[in-house]
């Protein structure tokens, strides 16, 4: 198959063998199955800025600072050296993310590392070995349903007390292999202290998650977890192997109409992204 410009230069430095195919693409990125000496991989190579069709990016990079202030200057003028600085700490969040999640007992895929826009992963497999499907592709029992998004609960939890939030977690960001859930995409993931956005965003992950696993199990549309948790969060009581109830006592105080409205809009954007999700497969 004809090998793009951001793979060749991999295979001439023998980080990559071969390129066995196309596996994926989506809106930041396109993702090829790779040979590296005994292992198939996976390769993400993330589209550039004017391709790519991420929504509200500006929501996902604020604090997202460079300790180098002459290039912080040049994103925060949106000159062609900042925008190309500033896809560098787009692509540079995911992996130091999938490092630091997967120390924190987050199952993730394992990142072998970030080379020129182009980001080698491990191959999420399922029992018999094929590529993992994405949870949108299968169906489930009530139980298992229950069980897995338990499980998909401690890890927004794990993420929370490493700082982070995923920002779009849905059926289409969380794989199933042979063991359960692997949560994947991580580019737009949030500081959960220094980002204004990072609580309405861990309600719509959670949100959105739970929907999909309350097909299965209607009770579990029910449960408020995002707001237990960031409820810890707040408190500094969160801790990673914290029992959660899902069961939270709202406030009887006046509703905060910023926030309600910030939710809305986020909430409408969910949507257009689902769609067009499913119109694009």
């Amino acid at each position: 198959m004809k090998v793009g410009k951001r793979l060749q230069p991999l295979i001439e430095d023998g980080l990559i063998d071969k390129v066995l195919g196309s596996l994926m693409s989506g809106k930041e990125a396109q993702v090829f199955l790779v040979r590296c000496g005994d292992e198939t991989r996976c390769a993400k190579v993330y589209k550039d800025v004017a391709q790519r069709s991420f929504k509200n990016a500006v929501q996902y990079q604020e604090d997202r600072k460079i300790r180098n202030s002459r290039r912080q200057r040049a994103i925060d003028n949106r000159s062609k050296f900042g925008r190309d600085e500033q896809e560098i700490v787009w692509q540079r969040a995911e992996v130091d993310a999938l490092y630091k999640l997967a120390e924190a007992g987050v199952r993730v895929p394992k990142a072998y590392g970030l080379f020129d826009g182009v980001l080698l992963m491990e191959l999420i497999t399922d029992g018999d070995g094929g590529v993992a499907p994405r949870l949108n592709d299968i169906t489930m029992s009530a139980e298992q349903a229950v069980k897995d998004h338990a499980t998909v609960m401690t890890y927004v939890l794990r993420m929370l007390c490493a700082g982070l939030v995923h920002g779009d977690l849905s059926e289409f960001n969380v794989l199933q292999d042979a063991t359960g859930p692997v949560i994947i995409d991580f580019p737009q993931v949030v500081n959960a202290s220094g980002n204004n956005n990072a609580k309405t965003m861990l309600q719509r992950d959670v949100r959105t998650i739970t929907q999909y696993y309350a097909q299965f199990a209607p009770e579990l549309a029910e449960t408020h977890y995002a707001e237990e948790m960031w409820d810890l969060h707040e408190k500094s009581e969160l801790t990673a192997d914290m029992e959660l109830t899902g069961q939270f006592e709202f406030s009887t105080k006046a509703a905060d109409v910023e926030s309600v409205l910030n939710m809305i809009d986020l909430a409408y954007e969910e949507e257009l992204e689902r769609q067009d999700r499913m119109e694009n497969g």
